[in-house]
């Protein structure tokens, strides 16, 4: 595998994870604002994976 899509990869998985943790953040009703910075990083994180394994397809 080329080392571009295990990094991308990487980093959809961490920001899978950011994502389900900020869920679970907000419906045990925590509007803290760690649990924004967990949803806004896990979203960025998720979207840069998924883009830069979309480009590395060839």
């Amino acid at each position: 595998m080329n080392t571009k899509s295990i990094f991308g990869i990487l980093l959809t998985l961490v920001g899978l994870v950011g994502l389900i943790y900020a869920g679970i953040d907000f419906s045990k009703g925590g509007v803290a604002q760690a649990s924004f910075v967990f949803l806004v990083l896990g979203g960025i994180f998720f979207f840069a994976g998924v883009s830069l394994i979309r480009s590395t397809k060839a």
